[in-house]
């Protein structure tokens, strides 16, 4: 054998050695870990390599005043204009209606557009031979509590989901008369897998939101839900299950203590339908979700492989006008209900309304407009059964200089004060590069005061490294759980979406995936929304597409839900 083939083995010997060697002390490293520990430790030490070829800019926060009002609820909501017309107005005296979206929309969630276009299309007329028609806009059950209630934008009639919504309007001072009290009829319910379905059936007997609740507070299933303050399905649900605990007082301390024991186990609060939906079908996070019975046997995906448990309050999809309106306009509605109550009843059934679930039970008690609105704030006060860390990663490249960084300093401004004051919240920017403008501490008033003024000191310019903002979030959000190890984690993405620098989406997922942190992004100036999507796909987040007219109120809904 040749020398140079004896050092050629030799080298390889010694090669080999050496990985032995290193496989060896990786194995004795990780003897004694399980697989979730070691993948977390892999993906921390990735993160840290990646967070150090970022190498972010330490920036010095600014101080500013931070003041309240009372009610913002108006200037929040977005000034309405046609892109929320479903079905416009054909004569120059009508009669304008406010419903929901699975009335609104298309297919089997059309019923009101289709009753609307065909009424007017009779080309009818009053009394008196004056000639009107119906405009129909799509606004969702718990947003048309607040155009009412604030007087932001006030239609003649109003048809939310259920009759809760027409009760709070009352309670907040503001006088209806129904004109229909039940257009067509829905019923809310709870959507279980045969899984979950068993386990509730072998471990207590039966399947109700008190089983459900008691098992998801014993972590024996993962139950979801929507936010209480837009969707009537997660209202409902909300005063149901507090009167589970406390039946006829639903402000009890044992209501209070029974949601916060059901709460500690939900994962998040659904900030849409799709979301929840989406994490209970593609993902399997949900084994128990809610929603409307008409939705459930119009989706023959569920409807073929999920049981339906009804609960609560009816839907009635009620009919009611404003009362300070003319008598002629309740006129002109009273007919054009009762042109729906005569020709719509077929539609209806086909649209999956006015079906009864097996099983449904009517809530005993009717709770008042008051006693609803207190269930919701005390949503909002006692969700948090752990502290959230947040970190809001705020694009200020060049193309969002002007309008956009404007709306989203406004946004964030206003904001803080649906953040709760005992979570921990810090601030990134970036362009080219990232800026740590100010590191995570909780969200007290000097934290706020900080938070404030470097938010209105931010300016734009420059390229977008979107990915390498959320490396830099994240990374601090890992520090910092060392203090807090049982907080929620959550960051919230402000941008365009239009990333031309740094790591990719691609670079990122992984890390972002096997850290499990969840991503809210909120996409400005009509960028690019497929971008910030993805980015909120990876762990259950959602992408707002927020024009810059009403992010704040999309931001207000973001922040009640998950801070």
């Amino acid at each position: 054998m040749k020398t140079w083939q004896k050092g050629l083995i030799a080298a390889g010997i010694f090669v080999l050695v050496g990985v032995i060697v290193a496989l060896g002390i990786g194995l004795s490293r990780n003897a004694n870990k399980s697989a979730r520990t070691v993948s977390q430790e892999s993906n921390e030490a990735q993160l840290a390599k990646m967070y150090q070829r970022v190498d972010p800019i330490i920036g010095t926060p600014t101080k500013g005043m931070v003041t309240y009002s009372d009610d913002t609820t108006y200037r929040e909501l977005p000034d309405l204009d046609d892109s929320s017309i479903a079905v416009k107005a054909t004569t120059s005296f009508y009669v304008e209606i406010f419903a929901s979206s699975e009335k609104t929309s298309s297919g089997q969630d059309g019923y009101l557009r289709e009753m609307v276009t065909a009424f007017n299309a009779t080309k009818p007329t009053l009394s008196n031979g004056t000639p009107f028609s119906v405009q129909l806009r799509t606004v969702s059950s718990g947003q048309q509590v607040d155009y009412v209630t604030s007087g932001k934008y006030v239609p003649d009639a109003i048809s939310p989901s259920s009759t809760m919504q027409i009760r709070m309007v009352n309670a907040r001072g503001v006088d209806t008369e129904y004109i229909d009290e039940s257009l067509v009829m829905n019923y809310a319910g709870i959507v279980v897998s045969p899984e979950t379905y068993s386990t509730l059936i072998e471990t207590y007997g039966e399947v109700s939101v008190k089983s459900l609740a008691q098992a998801t507070a014993e972590n024996k299933v993962i139950m979801g839900y929507t936010d209480p303050f837009t969707s009537a399905t997660g209202l409902n649900f909300l005063v149901t299950l507090l009167d589970s605990y406390d039946s006829g007082n639903i402000s009890s301390p044992n209501a209070i203590a029974g949601f916060t024991s059901f709460q500690a186990n939900v994962p998040f609060v659904a900030m849409t339908t799709g979301q929840m939906k989406k994490s209970a079908i593609e993902r399997g996070t949900f084994g128990a979700f809610v929603s409307e019975y008409q939705a459930f046997v119009n989706d023959a995906n569920l409807s073929k492989n999920y049981k339906f448990i009804p609960f609560g309050y009816e839907h009635e999809n009620p009919l009611a006008a404003i009362s300070s309106i003319s008598q002629e306009k309740k006129d002109a509605l009273k007919l054009f209900a009762d042109y729906c109550d005569k020709n719509g009843q077929s539609l209806a059934k086909q649209d999956g309304f006015n079906q009864m679930p097996q099983g449904y039970t009517p809530m005993k008690t009717t709770y008042s407009g008051l006693e609803i609105i207190t269930a919701q704030k005390l949503f909002k006060e006692n969700k948090d059964t752990k502290p959230v860390i947040c970190v809001f990663v705020a694009d200020v490249s060049g193309s969002m200089d002007g309008e956009p960084l404007s709306a989203l300093k406004d946004s964030l401004i206003n904001s803080m004060q649906y953040i709760n004051e005992d979570n921990y919240v810090g601030l990134v920017s970036y362009s080219d590069n990232v800026k740590i403008e100010l590191p995570i501490g909780q969200f007290n008033l000097e934290q706020q005061s900080l938070f404030k003024g470097t938010v209105e000191s931010l300016s734009a310019g420059g390229r977008t490294a979107t990915c390498d903002g959320v490396i830099v979030a994240m990374n601090m959000i890992n520090e910092y759980k060392k203090t807090v190890p049982d907080a929620r984690a959550i960051i919230f993405v402000l941008s365009d979406g239009l990333q031309n620098e740094g790591y990719s989406i691609r670079d990122v997922e992984p890390v972002v995936k096997g850290l499990n942190i969840p991503i809210y992004t909120i996409c400005y100036n009509d960028g690019d929304k497929q971008n910030l999507q993805t980015l909120s796909d990876i762990n259950e987040g959602v992408m707002i597409n927020a024009s810059s007219d009403d992010v704040i109120y999309q931001l207000k809904k973001l922040f009640n839900v998950n801070v």
